[in-house]
């Protein structure tokens, strides 16, 4: 199941932006490296500006949403075009599910890193902690065929995996699914579903099926009724990790 970013990223950078409070996340776990390779870069999202970094991304409609003089070099994980070594750090953030071959780009990332391998993706074994996986049992399924594991990543790059579970804010800046925990209504923005790439995996009929129900459910208070207090729950601990691994 592959999410084509070409034919549906076109909007992707007005919803998808850096939150700074995950920015500071990602930067604490890239620590001391000072040159980084971002993989799957996409339109430079948490990518820092006080390092060295290069970008890669295969996608042309993402490379083009990049902001002006931070281009990305056009290639893919499983291939990347750099001598062994070449970084202090490579990451890869919200990247790794859309790889075809998951186990070559991660092995590609461990070979080019000198000292740590940082990456932010979905434990598919917690996707449920979040609700909206009770209106749709269809994404957890597909997202837990997406999303490789902690032991399949521990076990393809052969390091000790250190684990950081991601504080997502309630006023998160990023339109990542579980950004909206607390926010139930941003799910029914056209806008923002098609910036997350697991609804054009599901059909329509599911996704038309998904927004009639959360509609009625907003429109009666049973999702308050619910789910109410995470309206003003300051943060939620979710799926979503960061994963590091040190060469």
């Amino acid at each position: 199941m592959i999410y084509s970013y070409d034919e549906l990223g076109t909007q992707y950078s007005v919803a998808r932006k850096s939150d700074a409070r995950i920015h500071r996340q990602i930067q604490q776990a890239l620590g001391s490296s000072r040159t980084v390779l971002n993989v799957g870069a996409g339109t430079g999202s948490y990518e820092q500006c006080d390092r060295y970094v290069v970008a890669v991304e295969p996608s042309a409609t993402m490379r083009a949403q990049r902001p002006a003089g931070r281009p990305a070099i056009a290639a893919v994980a499983a291939a990347l075009p750099f001598d062994d070594k070449s970084f202090d750090a490579s990451m890869t953030i919200l990247s790794v599910h859309h790889w075809p071959d998951k186990e070559a780009g991660l092995v590609e990332m461990k070979r080019v890193s000198r000292e740590r391998i940082v990456i932010m993706s979905y434990d598919p074994d917690e996707l449920e902690r979040f609700w909206l996986f009770r209106y749709l049992p269809e994404l957890a399924d597909i997202e837990r065929q997406r999303f490789p594991s902690y032991e399949r990543i521990r076990n393809t790059l052969n390091l000790d995996i250190e684990t950081t579970e991601v504080v997502v804010p309630l006023d998160c800046e990023d339109a990542f699914n579980e950004a909206f925990y607390g926010r139930p209504e941003h799910f029914l923005n056209p806008t923002i579903r098609a910036c997350q790439s697991a609804w054009s995996l599901l059909g329509s009929h599911i996704e038309q099926r998904f927004v009639t129900q959360l509609q009625a459910d907003l429109a009666s208070g049973k999702w308050d009724q619910d789910l109410g207090h995470l309206r003003t729950q300051a943060e939620f601990r979710g799926a979503i990790r960061l994963w590091v691994g040190k060469v």
